[in-house]
């Protein structure tokens, strides 16, 4: 044994005798983080969440199922979560119950659309 393996404990230069099974559990873990935050991404977009949840953390092509689903998921426009009424909807209901005329309404639409 040379000097350098004496002083690093032999384990190829790193020091710590689990490296390869530390480095797997640091990337299953890092991997898990994504899926979860993914899951939720997708939940909220309104897309199915558990699918690609599990899509992501799948070995060897979750990083493409990442890059796939970051590539077809809506930028732009998040759905609302079950039982949340959008601006336009409490727009809706404020003129079907008479809250706000015709004019006010057409207005106040415009001004959302924006």
């Amino acid at each position: 044994m040379g000097m350098m393996d004496y002083m690093w404990g032999g384990y190829g230069g790193f020091g710590f005798p689990f490296w390869g099974f530390g480095m797997m559990l640091i990337w299953l873990v890092l991997f898990l983080i994504i899926g979860y935050q993914v899951y939720q991404d997708a939940n909220k977009r309104g897309m199915n969440g558990l699918l690609w949840g599990i899509l992501v953390i799948i070995p060897m092509v979750g990083l493409l199922f990442l890059v796939i689903y970051i590539v077809i998921r809506e930028t732009g426009t998040q759905r609302p979560v079950t039982g949340e009424k959008t601006p336009m909807d409490i727009l809706k209901e404020r003129y079907a119950k008479g809250e706000i005329t015709s004019e006010q309404f057409q207005k106040m639409s415009e001004d959302l659309k924006k």
